[in-house]
């Protein structure tokens, strides 16, 4: 694993290491038929480097060729090089004889592009560059090119002139403020307490603070010793959001980022390690040199020093607080840099507080619970606990890409069977690691049990075909009833108002029934569309409101799934300056609410009459159901005084 990891960061410093513009391509397309194009590039190698050819015969070098951004776009034959191929022996493939390119390339494919041609394309060129012993994969530069005869696509309506977010029909609902950060803050907060009676965290209080009180030479000193100490940790977790801000990116960047099925499969696999961690069949730690290094440090005195052993903590219980923290990241991460910054914040304030506070008051530490067999207990049921997490994660992966893995019944069944485990841990039945026969349990730990327990009951009629499936205080975390494997979804009537999930279908429709539009801004992973759905649109009378007086839309800014050819856009110019491609039904949607809504936050609901005209001032969660139906009954009002 060493090893592999060393590879890696080898093969990542060769990568940097080569410019990127040190091989820039000049690519054009010249159309044969009606669907048929040649492609050609043409770059100038730096002396000493060599471009590697098509080598079928070296396992693992993947041959020279164009990446396309559009699937729809097949290649005819292999790549092919008006300039003369040289064969060389390689060093780097055990002499064997590999055909490269040296000075200049000039590359030529013919493409057929199935169905719409658009105007332009995006295309690269993707291979391997060498020198000496040195290999380096190309930088995959994105170049667009024209292509005679294309279509040019328009912005797909995107950005409507009608709708004026200022000056609604009528002058009801509110004005959407972005949430609050004190949420945010005290989300970390609770988080950070959370991670201070962990293993890692709990022994390191009196200690650190004996340090202090003991070698200080005054009192005084020993405070302000330990009042320092705390603020670092502080200081080391809310600076650490500092490349958010850097990079400037937007919130529905961070709302893209946080429903990754990627981020969210590799957020289930560190959980469930971590969660093996702490059962206790093997220790995570960091490399000794990284820890090392900063411990060194703090022997220096001043300042300086308790910075550094404020590090020093920060590092070596990360295999405690990682978990903790990486579930903050990934549930503020939708409010953007500021609120990563205000979590992170409450969170570094949570793990300080205790030394500051104990620096000043050291007679609280005899107050102080010893450390003992229940800082192991709080490990193993905290691994229980990482378990249901990790189950969230997948299963917000699964929602967004609809794999149908983790069905309603199926992650709740999952759910109660990590709580029969909790439950017979904290009774002694089920022994992990460290425990033994006989062993005491405290009533702390059959509390947890009994907790379980309860739990395990509220969640059992999740399982089952009735109205009782509906788990209200779980509403956003578990799957949505929709998403059941039961094929006979008759359970849901009543619930949930038949939707579409088309806006252009949706208008049409609206239209022709004389309706207005009511457009519901969600996501498969977003907790708070999962409450308004399943406790404010299952009201009586809400839902019937819906059905009867409105044309109902969903549109789910976090699908991945992929727009047709002709409704793409290339290079959208935001009304903010910036350029972004529309590729997937995700992108339209979430361009389309913060375009002409100014908002990126889920769930959004507004209101349009049939001229696509703002009916009220669109309005965020609102789980009172009475007030939700008075902004319905609002906007209905001013479409029918049009």
């Amino acid at each position: 694993m060493k090893k592999t990891l060393l590879l890696l960061l080898a093969f990542s410093f060769s990568f940097f290491s080569f410019s990127q513009d040190s091989l820039m391509w000049k690519i054009a397309a010249k159309k044969l038929n009606d669907s048929t194009y040649q492609l050609s590039a043409k770059s100038t190698i730096p002396s000493g480097w060599h471009l590697y050819g098509i080598n079928k015969n070296v396992e693992g070098l993947e041959p020279i060729k164009f990446s396309f951004q559009l699937e729809n776009i097949k290649t005819v034959d292999e790549i092919s090089s008006i300039k003369k191929v040289e064969t060389i022996k390689d060093v780097l493939f055990e002499n064997k004889d590999v055909n490269v390119f040296t000075n200049d390339v000039d590359l030529h494919q013919n493409i057929v592009i199935k169905g719409v041609i658009p105007a332009t394309i995006k295309l690269g060129v993707v291979g391997f560059i060498a020198k000496e012993t040195e290999l380096n994969p190309l930088a995959e530069t994105q170049y667009e090119i024209a292509l005679e005869g294309g279509v040019v696509i328009s912005n797909n309506n995107i950005k409507l002139a009608s709708i004026d977010v200022k000056n609604p029909v009528s002058q009801c609902g509110d004005k959407i403020e972005k949430g609050s950060l004190w949420t945010v803050f005290l989300l970390g907060l609770v988080g950070g307490f959370i991670a201070l009676f962990t293993p890692c965290m709990f022994p390191m209080i009196p200690v650190t603070v004996s340090f202090f009180t003991k070698r200080s030479p005054t009192r005084k000193k020993g405070i302000q010793n330990g009042l320092l100490y705390g603020f670092f940790i502080f200081a080391i977790y809310a600076l650490a959001s500092t490349p958010f801000h850097l990079l400037n990116l937007n919130s529905e960047i961070f709302n893209s980022i946080s429903t990754s099925p990627i981020l969210n499969i590799i957020f289930f696999i560190i959980f469930i390690i971590f969660a093996i961690a702490f059962f206790g069949y093997f220790e995570i730690t960091l490399p000794h040199s990284i820890a090392g290094k900063t411990d060194s440090k703090s022997n220096l005195g001043s300042s300086l020093g308790i910075f550094f052993m404020a590090l020093t903590l920060v590092i070596v219980s990360f295999s405690c607080t990682g978990v903790i923290l990486g579930t903050l990241l990934v549930g503020t991460s939708s409010g953007g840099a500021w609120a990563l910054t205000v979590g992170m914040s409450g969170f570094g304030i949570a793990l300080g507080l205790p030394f500051a506070l104990f620096a000043i008051f050291p007679n609280w530490l005899e107050n102080l619970p010893k450390s003992g067999g229940w800082l192991d207990t709080v490990k193993k049921v905290l691994a229980f606990v990482e378990v249901a997490l990790a189950l969230k994660f997948l299963s917000n992966a699964d929602l967004v890409s609809h794999w149908g893995l983790l069905k309603r019944e199926v992650f709740i069944a999952l759910w109660i069977a990590v709580c029969i485990g909790l439950t017979l841990y904290a009774f002694g039945v089920l022994r992990l690691p460290h425990d033994y026969k006989g062993q005491k349990i405290s009533t702390g730990r059959k509390s947890i049990g009994f907790i379980a327990i309860a739990f395990v009951l509220y969640l059992a009629p999740g399982l089952t075909k009735t109205k009782y499936a509906n788990l209200t205080l779980l509403s956003g975390i578990v799957p949505p009833l929709s998403y059941s494997v039961y094929a006979d979804e008759a359970r849901f009537k009543g619930l949930e108002p038949n939707v579409i999930n088309d806006y252009d279908k949706a208008l049409a429709l609206a239209k022709a029934q004389h309706k207005p539009l009511l457009i519901d801004f969600t996501g498969w992973a977003c907790a708070n569309c999962r409450r308004m759905e399943e406790q404010v649109w299952t009201n009586e009378d809400v839902a019937k409101e819906i059905r009867e007086n409105f044309i109902l839309v969903s549109l789910y800014v976090d699908d991945k799934a992929k727009l047709p050819v002709e409704k793409r856009t290339m290079n959208y110019k935001t009304k903010d300056g910036n350029v972004k491609d529309i590729i997937t039904i995700g992108d339209r949607f979430a361009t389309f609410e913060s375009e002409n809504f100014d908002q990126v936050s889920q769930p959004l609901y507004a209101m349009l009459d049939n001229n696509e005209k703002l009916l009220a001032y669109p309005v965020g969660a609102t789980f009172d159901a009475k007030k939700y139906l008075a902004w319905l009954q609002c906007g209905k009002g001013g479409f029918n005084s049009k």
